[in-house]
């Protein structure tokens, strides 16, 4: 089981998800988020040993001058949230970074999308609601394609992971769930949800 935390406070919670080792490490770039990274932060990423985590640039349509200008000393991968093509993921791998391209899925048809981005390195299907906190359709989840290329974000919580595992969704990505209040993430929460995905290993 692949796990990702999204939209982390960098002097904040780093250290613990390293620790705890988060697969991934989600930053969010995006200015009318509540959970938007400070540009002059950036800079604290260097001073963490990563281990086996990997950093996480979560972004909408970031252009090239942007990318050099904050992404290019930190970050391992770039999320795609908007409407790059196959061609803006080409540019962007070839840029040094990994790729993880977001599929946003209301119905059935929507998946067959994520055939359109063969050379992103991971794909991430989610809601349509953009940190809305939707649940992603019970439904629809045993129709993903299966593997650890491939992610599920959508109101999963240390409540139905149990059951979402089942389904055979093998990497898993979070944000608002574990939080105590908008933005924050609560380090209880955070560590009480490894421990729980770490059961479902044994």
């Amino acid at each position: 089981m692949k796990i990702k935390i999204c939209g982390l406070n960098i002097t904040r919670d780093v250290q613990l998800c390293i620790d705890l080792k988060v697969n991934f490490l989600g930053f969010v770039f995006y200015e009318k988020s509540p959970r938007n990274i400070n540009l002059k932060e950036v800079k604290y990423l260097s001073k963490f040993e990563k281990k086996d985590s990997s950093f996480v640039a979560v972004t909408v349509n970031p252009s090239n001058d942007f990318i050099k200008e904050n992404l290019s000393e930190n970050f391992d991968y770039i999320q795609l949230h908007g409407s790059e093509t196959e061609e803006r993921v080409k540019e962007i791998k070839n840029m040094g970074f990994k790729v993880i391209k977001t599929i946003k899925v209301k119905y059935e048809r929507d998946i067959d999308r994520y055939k359109q981005f063969n050379n992103a390195d991971r794909i991430l299907f989610d809601t349509p609601g953009m940190e809305k906190s939707l649940q992603f359709p019970k439904s629809l989840i045993s129709k993903l394609p299966k593997g650890e290329k491939y992610a599920l974000a959508g109101s999963i919580s240390e409540d139905n992971v149990r059951s979402i595992s089942k389904l055979g969704v093998k990497f898993l990505d979070l944000s608002s769930s574990l939080e105590s209040q908008v933005g924050y993430k609560d380090h209880l929460k955070i560590k009480n949800f490894i421990k729980k995905t770490n059961e479902l290993k044994n």
